[in-house]
């Protein structure tokens, strides 16, 4: 089964031959090496490159161990460049590689040589790892399946996708799987012996029972606000553990260093600023984010949010939470002051869009409660609200377009052209 992953492809062509080290980032299993080495590498080939011009090596290979002597490899790469013709070096796992960002800056000092790189454990997998080539490297992140990439290779109508997707997440392994039970041991598996070790090893973290019990938090409360000091009154008070608000704040760090969550801030739309804390954390994968809770306590109004934030973030749009500040007036008739929240507030350059997330709208109190605080914000970017029960897309009287999750997560273009 072959996943078509164009949305990347098409970003890794785009930054061709721009003097940079291109280093695929993204998530451990997300498919980062099926995209260097198979996707990218056989667009090369049908572009005309010439086999013995794409030099590979993945670093995790037992043939390839002693290739992780940088004194050995780097003879080695040079011994393969025998002309003036453009070379292409595709690295896996380069993190093995000791002392690798010497190798990869040397590499680039050679005129025709073009260097991709991609790593999976915890340190390759930080956001700050272009730091690391002292400004030559070109990041591209790279999430999990979207919902539109899952439908592509998904046997079933979009209704079942759709609840498989929500339930088992998206990476591309767990599609390889047939049986429930399969897809769940690989994910709980997944995650202990590779995502929390990776974090536990890197940080040399001392209490992991309380960092795996912030992951299970962080899962039961998607959507919610939250900051370090709630979470450590939540440790005292349900786990009876102290922890500090300090070490939380580390842990978080963390986790979203590693792209296991990602985190939302709060931002005042009339005032124009950021608020700080409280903020919302959003899980990357949501069969990774299931697996934490043991497949339980799913609950479709947040798991639809947590899917919609990560097809925004794939869009490339800067995601944060909003807030409407209203004044209004009191059984005494004082004037009090209200927040409104906005779901989500996503830039991209000069595009602006509201969004609000509702799994139904079964009445009129219902419809004109999710409006409320769009209609407070006065500027024209559109405002939009996703339903899970939304037959067509349409406009209400107010000028607010509704659709359905489906028209939103299958259209990459959804909220232009509707």
């Amino acid at each position: 089964m072959e996943i078509k992953r164009d949305l990347y492809l098409n970003k890794l062509v785009s930054k061709k031959h721009n003097g940079l080290i291109k280093v695929v980032t993204g998530i451990r299993r997300c498919g980062k090496s099926y995209l260097l080495f198979h996707l990218f590498k056989n667009y090369l080939l049908e572009g005309g490159v010439s086999k013995d011009h794409i030099i590979e090596m993945a670093f995790d290979s037992f043939e390839n161990m002693k290739y992780r002597d940088p004194n050995v490899l780097y003879p080695y790469m040079k011994s393969l460049i025998v002309d003036d013709e453009q070379y292409y070096v595709l690295f896996d796992e380069v993190q093995l590689l000791g002392e690798f960002e010497a190798v990869l800056n040397g590499l680039m000092r050679i005129p025709n040589v073009d260097v991709y790189v991609t790593g999976s454990n915890a340190k390759f997998l930080s956001k700050d790892i272009i730091t690391e080539f002292r400004g030559r490297g070109d990041e591209m992140h790279m999430n999990p399946l979207s919902f539109q990439e899952f439908m592509s290779v998904y046997a079933g109508n979009k209704y079942d996708g759709w609840n498989e997707y929500i339930l088992y997440g998206g990476l591309p392994s767990v599609m390889q799987l047939s049986s429930p039970e399969e897809k769940i041991d690989y994910l709980k598996n997944i995650f202990d012996e590779t995502y929390i070790n990776d974090i536990v090893g890197r940080h040399k973290v001392k209490k992991r029972a309380e960092l795996e019990e912030l992951l299970n938090i962080l899962a039961s409360n998607i959507g919610s606000l939250t900051n370090p000091k709630k979470l450590s009154d939540t440790f005292k008070s349900v786990k009876r553990v102290n922890i500090s608000q300090k070490t939380i704040r580390n842990y978080l760090e963390y986790l979203s260093d590693s792209f296991l969550i990602s985190s939302a801030y709060r931002y005042d739309i009339k005032g124009r600023k950021y608020i700080g804390t409280p903020m919302k954390y959003y899980y990357t994968d949501m069969g990774l984010c299931n697996a934490r809770i043991n497949f339980r306590q799913l609950e479709d109004t947040h798991t639809m949010e947590n899917v919609i934030y990560n097809e925004l973030i794939t869009r490339g749009f800067n995601v944060d939470v909003g807030v409407v500040t209203v004044q209004k007036r009191d059984s005494n008739g004082k004037m009090t002051r209200k927040q409104l929240e906005v779901d989500f507030i996503c830039n991209k350059g000069s595009k602006r869009f509201y969004i609000q997330s509702a799994l139904a709208l079964p009445t009129k109190e219902k419809k004109e409660q999710e409006q409320r605080s769009l209609m407070k914000i006065d500027d024209s970017f559109k405002k939009i609200i996703i339903t899970k029960d939304m037959p067509a897309p349409t406009y209400s009287e107010d000028g607010i377009l509704i659709m359905g999750i489906y028209d939103f997560m299958l259209n990459e273009d959804s909220m232009e052209r509707m």
